[in-house]
């Protein structure tokens, strides 16, 4: 492989001929050999954001030649279009505040320009990496604002639609089945009737709960820690570079963002991405539930409640012929499982703020990204190959319905809790219908019982 030399402070490195990257991502890539998960492009790109709209703003303020300033902005359009996305090889597990990462956009950006300028790939002359593109910032507020932009991204493009693809597929089916009566369930053992429509209509309610968390989330994500550079003070950059970055930056990617209001939090404590991090837990305790739920109701087809025909969407067995899993279900509640993780990991990392700086910035962004792709991939997935295709067991749930103790409930009103409990439990341990129980004991007539035991009218107040 040819290489070519390139400097950096600490001396002559050398560095692939076909790489627009510098010394420092190179000295990253060999001292960080760490695993194999990538620095998330969403990251990158945000950065490229970040380098664009700092070109635009210090050229604006008399700090940056035009022509530099030019050849920045096409540069970061072709990463953040993502031409350039193989020149980012570094891996999450790298200094904690990113600044690999930064540097490697910086790098890529400034050798870039480099040849567009005419010059050999790479390099420093005439676009500076340091000195240019990086002009008036710090990885310290580089890092946490494309943090920032990129979640927030893939919040509004992509987890907020998945939701709302789930919710209102189940919603649907909730209405298809809104009258349809069966058993309902506490404890895992019978208990009063309800329809599968408002069975369903439970989980509408909480993914609408876990999407109004999310929300509220993130007025505080789109604060950015932009003009704070290396402690929160904003050395070397100049007066309004704080506010006029944010404003570029709200234009470039139609987001809401501003400047955050106290610079030193910003990029010392994590709290807004926590608070995400938490609503987006939210989303996966539902999401869990509902595959448990669905996972238990479509259970059998012949020894369990087999109550929901779940999609039979490939053989599930490779020893028992004909065996059909729930595997949608496993697969969400897994992913659930893995969020949950996450948001521990995001707790303790953002915990670690130590003085000026919060040096885990990385682990908090992959975690937080990896959380929000597989909620948003889960969601629309398990609309797809499961929700769409499922129906209910209507016989079955009649059945179960029929043979369902707790519908004495009913008679409470009537001849009394203790009266009713005696009914249902002569029914159970003789075998009986409540009907016939409730007639052996002398409690009720049958046409009291036929005039009171009704499931259709359990299903509201009275």
């Amino acid at each position: 492989m040819s290489t070519r030399t390139e400097t950096d402070s600490m001396g002559a490195i050398e560095v692939p001929s076909k790489a627009y990257w510098g010394a420092q991502t190179q000295r990253s890539k060999e001292n960080f050999a760490i695993g194999h998960q990538p620095m998330p492009l969403a990251v990158v790109h945000a950065l490229a954001h970040i380098k664009k709209a700092a070109a635009r703003v210090n050229a604006n303020l008399g700090e940056l030649p035009t022509d530099i300033a030019q050849l920045i902005e096409q540069a970061a359009d072709e990463v953040i279009a993502g031409e350039l996305d193989q020149h980012f090889p570094l891996t999450v597990w790298q200094t904690g505040s990113g600044t690999q990462t930064n540097m490697n956009v910086n790098e890529v950006i400034a050798g870039r320009a480099n040849e567009i300028s005419g010059q050999t790939r790479g390099g420093k002359s005439p676009v500076h990496p340091n000195d240019h593109v990086n002009r008036a910032q710090s990885s310290n507020d580089c890092f946490p604002t494309a943090m920032h932009i990129a979640v927030l991204q893939a919040v509004t493009l992509h987890l907020t639609p998945a939701i709302k693809t789930l919710r209102d597929g189940i919603d649907q089916q909730a209405k298809r089945y809104e009258k349809l009566v069966k058993t309902g369930r506490t404890h895992m053992m019978d208990a009063t009737p309800v329809t599968f429509g408002q069975e369903l209509s439970a989980f509408v309610a909480q993914l609408d709960y876990a999407q109004t968390a999310i929300d509220n989330s993130l007025p505080a994500v789109c604060e950015l820690a932009q003009g704070g550079t290396a402690v929160g003070t904003g050395l070397n950059s100049s007066p309004g570079f704080a506010e006029a970055i944010a404003k570029e930056l709200a234009q470039l990617t139609e987001l809401p963002l501003r400047s955050a209001p106290n610079k030193f939090a910003a990029l010392a404590g994590h709290e807004p991405l926590v608070t995400l991090s938490g609503a987006i837990k939210t989303l996966a305790v539902t999401l869990m539930k509902l595959a448990n739920d669905l996972r238990l109701l479509g259970s059998g087809p012949r020894a369990g409640l087999a109550e929901v025909h779940l999609p039979a969407n490939e053989p599930g067995s490779s020893i028992m012929p004909g065996k059909v899993n729930p595997t949608q279900c496993e697969a969400l509640s897994m992913l659930a499982c893995q969020v949950i993780g996450n948001d521990t990991t995001i707790s303790i990392a953002a915990s670690q703020g130590h003085l000026q700086l919060n040096v885990f910035k990385p682990v908090i962004v992959h975690n937080l990204l990896e959380s929000i792709e597989l909620l948003a991939d889960g969601c629309v997935n398990f609309q797809k190959q499961c929700i769409a295709g499922m129906t209910a067991n209507e016989q079955q749930m009649a059945a179960h319905l029929e043979n369902g103790l707790m519908l004495v409930t009913a008679l409470n009103r009537h001849i009394g809790y203790d009266n009713a409990a005696k009914i249902a439990k002569k029914a159970y341990e003789d075998n009986q219908t409540l009907r016939q129980a409730a007639l052996d004991l002398g409690l009720v007539t049958d046409e009291q019982f036929s005039q009171w035991v009704r499931p259709e009218d359990m299903l509201q107040p009275e």
